[in-house]
């Protein structure tokens, strides 16, 4: 198997966990997102210091004060700043203008792969952003037509905090995988525990909001509340990102982008499975769409452009 193919399957892996972070409000309604995304992130550093406890001793040392610094500034983009400008952007502007912004994302990390590594050329990558784009858009479409239920006061400020939530996790995901090519002293298990640990510490900010107009909940509640955010923080987050930290070492800047849309993928499977029916006309275009997407970008990846054919020829015959 090589790199490429490990690297999807990496990236399809953490997909599948994250893809249950959509499911988690439907399973536990009665609690506000603020509550359950404080709870899953402190339970993401309890869990991650459980883990590290046993090798701590040897593990922090070798962890320097800039990659602390990396993580602490990695964790508030994926993690406490993502959520609260996501958040946000729902409640001012809608869950339809938002889907749509944050549909970016992969065009984002793409782009910017291309242009820093050149592992691929961007006019070649081209056709599987379109493809990823438009599956995007295909289950955000029916949201947009729908008639509105309620008036946004802010709809401006809405889309202002969309396009900061796409570019905190567009930043973390360029970041994070640059760090992780560099590092040759921290796996990228450990590397995510740390992160965890971190986080942890950061979704304190988050108990003010969450405990803001508090309501009392019966124990039955509770236990579902505690069980959800222990899914969550082992799962989607332990485990989670641990795959994707792999998959960002195994995979080109320019792949990595393409492998958020297995979380989109997967949110849509679970829903179906959870609602128990067929998709609908659009989703089930969304979903070839998005795989169709992935297995270009991956051909793109696997076969080498024409110039790359070139430049290696010429290297082999000795000439300039």
């Amino acid at each position: 198997m090589n790199k490429i193919t490990q690297g999807v399957a990496c990236g399809l892996a953490a997909g599948a966990l994250w893809g249950s972070v959509f499911m988690v409000p439907v399973w536990v309604p009665d609690f506000t997102p603020w509550q359950l995304s404080a709870g899953r992130y402190l339970a993401y550093g309890i869990c991650s210091a459980l883990l590290l406890a046993p090798r701590a001793c040897t593990l922090l040392p070798q962890v320097r004060r800039q990659e602390w610094l990396a993580l602490a500034w990695l964790s508030l983009l994926a993690n406490v700043l993502y959520y609260v400008l996501l958040a946000s952007a729902v409640q001012l502007g809608g869950v339809a203008m938002t889907t749509l912004v944050i549909g970016f994302m992969p065009v984002a990390v793409t782009v910017i792969g291309a242009r820093r590594h050149r592992n691929v050329s961007l006019q070649r990558l081209i056709p599987s952003l379109l493809l990823g784009f438009a599956g995007v858009t295909c289950t955000a479409w029916p949201a947009l037509l729908a008639p509105q239920t309620a008036t946004f006061a802010h709809p401006l400020i809405g889309l202002a905090c969309a396009l900061g939530a796409l570019t905190s996790w567009t930043a973390f995901a360029v970041s994070n995988s640059t760090w992780l090519k560099q590092l040759d002293h921290i796996s990228a298990r450990d590397w995510s525990l740390l992160l965890g640990l971190v986080t942890g510490a950061e979704a304190l900010l988050l108990l003010i909001p969450a405990l803001y107009g508090h309501t009392a909940h019966e124990r039955s509640a509770w236990l579902g509340f505690a069980g959800a955010c222990i899914g969550l923080s082992v799962f989607a987050s332990v485990i989670g990102n641990a795959f994707w930290n792999r998959m960002s070492r195994l995979l080109p800047l320019t792949m990595t982008g393409q492998m958020i849309l297995f979380e989109t993928l997967f949110a849509l499977l679970y829903c179906f499975l959870w609602e128990r029916r067929w998709p609908h006309a659009n989703e089930a275009a969304a979903l070839v769409l998005l795989v169709a997407s992935v297995l270009l970008c991956m051909s793109m990846h696997r076969t080498p452009a024409p110039s790359a054919k070139a430049d290696t020829t010429d290297q082999a015959s000795g000439t300039a």
